[in-house]
């Protein structure tokens, strides 16, 4: 198959599941869009389905580098005391899954999904911090600081709902890139020919 044929894997008999994780600064989100794009697949964010919840329980959305925000973490906050949330979200993208041929932006459809092919990128948390500090306009500390917290907190969240660790536990991935020394074109490079190596030949 040619992978510059934008219907590549929709073409494929078996319908495809993409899962693409990190933690924030490791530009997933970006890069998510950008191959579901390319591989004409159905793109769904578990975080853009959060914020919509929080839109809906009254908080004040904003662009990107909203989850660093005050408004961001006083839902984070929210969520660990509600679950629901959480499951909510989960059990939607878990329905999308169903459907075939989609992208799961996602930090929890690794552990709650057997199938799939599962990528995580990684990045040290300097590195992810500087990222975020340049992208949000904040100082380095700040953005070290409100990663540090948001983390902690998010980790706690999974931990409790589903027992795994988030960052740490890398058993449900079928490939994971350190992008410490690679720009957003060269990860996006790298994963397609991963794409184009493996899924592309179910």
């Amino acid at each position: 198959m040619s992978a510059n044929n934008n219907n590549v894997l929709s073409d494929t008999r078996k319908p495809i599941i993409l899962c693409i994780s990190g933690m924030a600064g490791t530009g997933k989100s970006t890069l998510s869009k950008k191959i579901a794009k390319k591989y004409n697949l159905k793109c769904y964010s578990g975080g853009d389905a959060l914020k919509e919840l929080a839109k809906e329980a009254g908080y004040e959305i904003t662009g990107e580098g909203w989850w660093e925000s005050p408004e961001g973490l006083s839902f984070l906050e929210c969520r660990v005391n509600d679950p629901q949330f959480d499951k909510d979200v989960d059990s939607k993208l878990i329905g999308y899954a169903k459907q075939g041929n989609v992208l799961l932006d996602s930090w929890t459809m690794p552990w709650l999904l057997k199938d799939g092919f599962k990528i995580w990128l990684m990045a040290s948390f300097d590195k992810r911090a500087a990222r975020v500090a340049e992208r949000d306009k904040m100082s380095f500390e700040q953005a070290f600081a409100v990663l540090k917290e948001k983390e902690a907190q998010t980790k706690a969240i999974y931990k409790k709902l589903y027992g795994f660790d988030l960052g740490e536990d890398f058993v449900p991935f079928n490939f994971i890139l350190d992008t410490d020394n690679l720009n957003a074109d060269q990860v996006f490079a790298v994963l397609c020919q991963v794409i184009d190596n493996t899924v592309c030949t179910c």
